[in-house]
Parts: structure tokens; sequence; C-alpha cells
């Protein structure tokens, strides 16, 4: 599932292509789209901001009205020069933003909707979602009082995946963020110290907004996807496991992780 820095990367890119303008196009291929008629209704409008928060991404028009997308596990944002070959099928496109040259795409997208900012302000799930992991300023406090309000005989990595605890943390940078800061994520909040836990979420947000800059370019990872393999830190093999309701699956090394 793309994660937070994914978003914000993407945010990044379509900002100076879209914010401020009015797009010249606006194009949405899929039959369930056909009927919401999108262009008619954004037509004329500027994008007043191209905004992202953990794992969703609002692109923000004038007159109140939003686009909201979440990726899931399959979607994807891609920017184009025009004329560019698309690297996903035409056919996988949900929404095409059209403007200066350029093609802002959404493919996969299983969340896409048009909604006016008045109910985006008493959507519960949004209202839940904790602060963004790559929010510019971070409170410390407010994030250890989410931890503290949750079940504490869930484990730290469990906490991490929680958006209502924090925005824009997956299972990759749970994993990574946790050795990291030689944390086991599969130990208990309640065993877990403030030290900890603020380690945790520091190597996390200092990475990820490299990756928000920069795009997930190929990098070596520290734990996950390397169950098997020697731990780069102190050469224990990497291990895995399932846990939760939600069976994903995590990874620690043994050795440098208590």
């Amino acid at each position: 599932m793309p994660e937070g820095d994914t978003i914000h990367y993407a945010a990044n890119r379509m900002r100076p292509v879209l914010e401020g303008l009015v797009p010249r196009q606006i194009i949405t291929p899929q039959s369930r789209h056909l009927l919401d008629d999108w262009p008619r209704r954004l037509a004329g409008r500027a994008v007043s901001s191209v905004h992202a928060h953990g794992k969703h991404l609002f692109l923000r028009f004038e007159g109140g009205l939003t686009l909201r997308s979440h990726l899931r596990m399959s979607g994807a944002w891609a920017l184009y020069s025009a004329g560019q070959r698309w690297r996903r099928p035409a056919s996988s496109a949900w929404l095409v933003i059209r403007h200066g040259g350029h093609e802002v795409v959404q493919f996969n997208g299983p969340v896409l909707e048009l909604m006016r900012d008045s109910r985006e302000r008493f959507d519960q799930r949004l209202a839940a979602l904790g602060q963004d992991i790559l929010g510019v300023s971070f409170d410390e406090r407010r994030f250890l009082r989410a931890l503290g309000e949750g079940e504490q005989d869930r484990t730290v990595g469990q906490a991490l995946l929680d958006q209502r605890t924090l925005a824009g943390i997956g299972n990759l940078w749970k994993a990574e963020a946790c050795h990291g800061a030689g944390v086991d994520p599969r130990r208990a909040v309640s065993h877990a110290g403030e030290r900890e836990l603020l380690a945790i979420v520091g190597f996390a947000r200092e990475h990820m907004a490299r990756s928000a800059r920069e795009g997930m370019r190929e990098r070596p990872r520290a734990v996950y996807g390397r169950q098997g393999m020697p731990c780069r830190r102190c050469g224990e093999r990497i291990r895995a496991a399932r846990e939760g309701e939600e069976n994903r699956i995590t990874f620690w090394c043994p050795g440098c992780q208590h």
C-alpha cells in the first residue's frame, strides 16, 4: 500500500503543475464516474491547493469542492509530459487532469470522490485521522496521548498502523522505523518507553521526508522483505511473522531489536 511519503511525493510534484491554475481538461474515464459529471462541475475552477494528509490526497478547487483520493493497495498517482507514454494501461486510469503541457493521472484508485468542503468537515473518517507523520510541525505530546488513549495491550507495530494514532505510516515504514530505533514492533505499547516511541517517530519523519522529496528510489532496506537474510547492523537473521486481526506481516531483527 502506498504510504504517506508516496502521497506527499505525488502532491509535491503536482503542486507546481496545478496549484493556482484552471485545468485545461478534466477526464473521468471510469464508467463508475461517468454520471458524476465532475468535468462540468469543476470546469473553470482553479485548483486552490494540493494537500496530503497521511495516505489521503486532496485536490481543492475554488468554490468549496475537493477531490479526495486514497490509493489503498492498488492505486497510483503519476505526472507525465503531454504525449509521454504512460507506464500503466490507459484502461486503468480513473482521473486525468491536463494543463500546461502536463497530465496528472490517477490509476486504479479505489477511493476517489468529489465532496463539498462542508461535508469534509463533518466526515468522521477524516476527523478521526491522527496528525500527519510528515506534518510541518509535529506535536510529540499529542502523539503520546493518542497512544495512551488506545488499547495498551496492542503492539507497537499495530499502534503505528492505526491511522487514528498517526497518519501516514504503513507496513514498510513501521518495520524500518522500529528497526532504526532498535525496538521490537511486537512489544506491547504499555512496555515501551516514551523515548523509544519518539525515536521511532523521529526515524520515520526523517526518512519519510527524504522519500517525499526525492521519491521512493531503490535504497537498501534494513528489515522489510528481508526475512531469513542477515541484519546489516548485527548479522542476525531477519524474522517475519503475521499479527493482529488484519494479519499484517511484520519484520524485525532478534539481535538488535529488543
